[in-house]
């Protein structure tokens, strides 16, 4: 193993700057949180060991932590699966098209996810005055009387977080799909035609999916990262806290504990336990992942 890497020196060289980045920026902050998890830090005293006491508090003790992790799995279970499946359809049928034709609507699709100020145009649409636009027209057709109030209204919240997210979901997983499917090797096409392959269905199953495997990982990763880590569009259309919780993820809640209480350790266990839930996902997604052509 030594002689091997003795051998190779120079690409070492080469790849340390940004192995040291790497470690400093991600790895190193990922430890350091998992042992401030078994602390009491507020920023002002010295870390102090509790042990366990953070997650058993997170876990049996904060009713609101339970609140956050129902309403960001049932986000996560309906934004990731139907992101991802969106992402993959509307590059999928891009791609057939001519490159002018391609080109914009990719800028078409794409643009919402890097669009600033685009809360703006939801809160106009869902205002709880006769001004919104979706009172307005309710009112007009005579399904309603009086105007909703639909961003304080427990009942509609978190469906409306969950259409925002999904308008907002054709992003970077959306351009590498297109980009994975551009680089296809055009000769599987005609050896799976040797091979039986006789309709579209299974070349996209038996050749252009396996072929794809990386581009669809990472953007698995991008799309469960996105569903678990939800919080800006809840603070900022919903505000913060949300109206008996409706909205409250488990980022919102960590902003809570991290960014203005300055509880850092028990922050810490709540990051803890999200990079366990994700990592555990992303696993159990490669797998899934691994029996695409099979």
């Amino acid at each position: 193993m030594f002689v091997e890497m003795k051998k190779s020196k120079h690409a070492y060289v080469l790849l340390a700057p940004y192995f040291i980045i790497f470690f400093t920026f991600t790895v190193l902050p990922v430890l350091l949180s998992l042992l401030l998890s078994f602390t009491n830090f507020n920023f002002l005293e010295k870390p102090r060991w509790i042990g366990w006491q953070n997650y058993s508090r997170l876990l049996v003790q904060d009713d609101i932590f339970l609140i956050a992790v129902k309403n960001t799995f049932l986000f996560a279970a309906i934004t990731g699966p139907i992101s991802y499946l969106a992402c993959f359809l509307f590059a999928w049928l891009i791609n057939e098209l001519r490159p002018k034709i391609r080109a914009f609507l990719t800028l078409v699709l794409y643009a919402p996810s890097i669009a600033g100020n685009t809360y703006l145009i939801w809160q106009l649409l869902f205002a709880s005055d006769s001004y919104g636009y979706a009172n307005s027209f309710l009112m007009k057709w005579g399904f309603i009387m009086e105007p909703i109030q639909w961003l304080q209204d427990t009942r509609y919240v978190l469906g409306i977080l969950i259409l925002v997210q999904l308008w907002l979901s054709l992003g970077t997983s959306f351009l590498a799909f297109i980009a994975g499917l551009q680089n296809v090797d055009r000769t599987l096409y005609e050896a799976g035609s040797i091979d039986g392959i006789r309709n579209r269905w299974q070349e996209l199953w038996f050749i252009t999916l396996p072929a794809m495997r990386p581009q669809l990982m990472f953007g698995a990763v991008i799309q469960i990262t996105l569903a678990f880590s939800i919080a800006e569009i809840s603070i900022y259309m919903i505000g913060f806290p949300s109206v008996d919780y409706a909205a409250h993820t488990i980022v919102t809640h960590l902003v809570d504990y991290g960014s203005i209480r300055y509880e850092m350790g028990y922050a810490s266990a709540i990051a803890t336990v999200l990079f366990s839930i994700m990592l555990l996902t992303n696993l159990l997604t490669q797998k899934l992942l691994g029996k695409v052509g099979e």
